[in-house]
Parts: structure tokens; C-alpha cells; sequence
């Protein structure tokens, strides 16, 4: 049998993880039992959610366990079958974490159409969980209408950049917070936002606000911190939130406090907190509309791709600085 190199959750970190939380260990790869497939890591997702899960304490999913592969999102590939359902070679949607190869009995395996989800990666961003996140967030809490101003944060990220793109298709001007005057310019540039505003201005709430005329309607909240704190005195009488991300604190153990809620009774707002797997029914839609609209061009999409399973640690310590540009993918095999 093949080597299986794993990265496993060696402790878990107090604050920003560092490599000393990670272990790289190598094994043969399991053998698959009847009724099992082998499956062979192509691609790996990285995730801001993911710091969350390297905490032991209460979520809304079950922690990532110490000394075992890191949780994570895959792509993968059947490289051996004893499952009547998937046959050698088939490339499936997977959830095997941060190592080469695994066996599953098929359950929560999803084949991937290489005429709808190509290239494969797509599966785990603008097909995939950021995608139905994006979808899902703006579509069902932000209910958007034409001529209303939407406002993400995180704007070129693999969430954010497809909620202002969406958001221009249902006839909305779109406001973009990103970090850094390139990410702004692609923002703008290249994904059709109608502004972009860099977060590290000193004059953020000004810029933000002269970017919105007419105050904001929507906000797609990925951060917290600086840009919740700009964002909220603008948002309109009965405008949404939806809060789907706060990395701005998720190495901070002691995190500022959020916005008076007094705001929300006076302006009447929604402001709610989702979590993807929640709105499931929504997928087949969603990923049907995302495909259209990718493949004709009306939604542009990038990656941030590494090279190596062994980068994993690295490329994930600089996803939570900000550092990735575009939807972070580790190419295993």
C-alpha cells in the first residue's frame, strides 16, 4: 500500500496556532473493507472556521480531535473500491482532513460531475461550501432587492467575492471591505463591485460611508472588529445582517465587545448568524444558478492555490492574517 502522510492536531493553540500544534506523521494507507473505497486526497480546503475547531470548547460542531488528521474539507479520488456505488477512478466531494488517503463506506461522499464542477477545486469553493455560504447568507437573510446598497466584508475573499457578485445580479450596488489597495482593485476591477474601501484606512468609517449614499441595507459580516464597528452606525431602518464570520477575533482571547443592541430595537434590524449545513435544501438551487452564472462568466473566481500537503500549517497560519487572495486550496496530489 501507498504511504499516507498525515498532518495531525498535535495540541491545541492558546491564541494564533504555530506549527509546534501540528505534527506531520507517515503511515501505510488504510485498506478499504468490503462495502469501503480507498479515497486519495486531490485537493484540501483551507477555512477560517477551522481555528475554531482546534478549540476544546462549546460550538455549533463537534471540536477537532488531538492526534488525529486535521479537519478539513477534500476532494479525492477512488483509487481502490469495495463499494458498489463508486467505482475506481470516480473523483468524489469528501471530508477526510489533512492527509493523503482514507477509507469511507460512501456515506457523505459526492460525485463530482467534471461537465458542471471543473475544475475539480470548485468543489470546495465557489461550488462548495463557500459558495452555498455566500448563496445561502445573501439569499435567505439578505433577501436582496434592486437599488439597495450591500456591504461585504472580507470582499475578495471566497465567500465575500461571490455575495457582492451575486448581490450586483439581483440589481444591488455592492460595497466591498478588503485588505489592501490590490485586493481592492480586483474587487472593483475585475469581480464588478461598485466600491472597494481597505480596511486598514484610518478614515474607514468615512470612505465606507461616502461609498453609500443611501446607508447600507445588507451587511455580510466575515470579520468583526474594525469594519463591524465602521459598518454599523450606517446601516437603514430595517436593514439585515447576516453574520457569517469573525476572524478578526478568532486568535483574540479576549475579543472586544460587539455593537449596542440598542441600534437593532431603534433601526429595527435582522441580525442573524447562520451556519451553512443548515440551509442544506437550498444546495441543489444554489450550485445549479452558481454554475450558470460561473460558466458564462457573470461570476469570476480565484484561487489561491499551494502546492504540498506539507504547506497546509503555513499557508492556513497565513489565511488567518489575510495573506491568501482568493479561495486557499491545497493541491495534495
Amino acid at each position: 500500500m501507498p504511504t499516507n502522510r498525515q498532518i495531525l492536531l498535535k495540541s491545541r493553540p492558546t491564541g494564533a496556532p504555530s506549527a509546534a500544534n501540528f505534527e506531520l506523521v507517515s503511515t501505510p494507507a488504510p485498506e478499504p473493507k468490503d462495502g469501503e473505497v480507498l479515497l486519495k486526497t486531490l485537493f484540501l480546503s483551507l477555512d477560517p472556521y477551522m481555528r475554531g475547531r482546534m478549540n476544546d470548547g462549546p460550538s455549533y460542531a463537534a471540536p477537532a480531535v488531538v492526534g488525529q488528521p486535521m479537519v478539513g474539507g477534500t476532494v479525492s479520488q477512488v483509487a481502490a473500491s469495495k463499494n458498489k456505488d463508486f467505482k475506481e477512478g470516480d473523483v468524489v466531494g469528501s471530508y477526510v482532513g489533512w492527509q493523503d488517503y482514507a477509507v469511507s463506506n460512501g456515506a457523505g461522499l459526492t460525485r463530482l460531475d467534471p461537465k458542471i464542477v471543473k475544475p475539480y477545486s470548485l468543489a470546495l469553493g465557489l461550488l462548495g461550501m463557500p459558495g452555498m455560504t455566500a448563496y445561502a447568507g445573501l439569499m435567505d437573510i439578505g433577501q436582496p432587492k434592486p437599488g439597495e446598497t450591500v456591504v461585504v466584508s472580507a470582499a475578495s475573499g471566497a465567500v465575500g467575492s461571490v455575495v457582492g457578485q451575486l448581490a450586483k445580479l439581483k440589481g444591488c450596488r455592492a460595497v466591498g471591505v478588503a485588505g489592501g489597495p490590490e485586493k481592492c482593485k480586483y474587487v472593483v476591477e475585475t469581480l464588478g463591485f461598485d466600491a472597494c474601501i481597505d480596511h486598514r484606512s484610518d478614515k474607514l468609517r468615512d470612505q465606507i460611508a461616502a461609498a453609500c449614499p443611501k446607508g447600507i441595507d445588507f451587511y455580510f459580516e466575515n470579520v468583526g472588529g474594525a469594519t463591524q464597528r465602521a459598518v454599523w452606525p450606517l446601516l437603514n431602518n430595517f436593514s439585515r445582517v447576516a453574520v457569517c464570520g469573525m476572524i478578526s477575533s478568532y486568535n483574540d482571547p479576549n475579543p472586544q465587545t460587539g455593537p449596542d443592541l440598542r441600534s437593532v430595537l431603534v433601526k429595527r434590524m435582522t441580525v442573524r448568524g447562520f451556519i451553512v449545513t443548515e440551509l442544506a435544501p437550498k444546495f441543489p438551487n444554489a450550485i445549479a444558478e452558481l454554475a450558470q452564472a460561473y460558466h458564462q462568466g457573470k461570476i469570476k473566481y480565484r484561487e489561491d492555490v499551494v502546492e504540498g500537503l506539507e504547506k497546509a500549517p503555513e499557508a492556513f497560519f497565513g489565511l488567518l492574517q489575510g495573506k491568501n487572495f482568493g479561495k486557499l486550496v491545497v493541491k495534495v496530489a
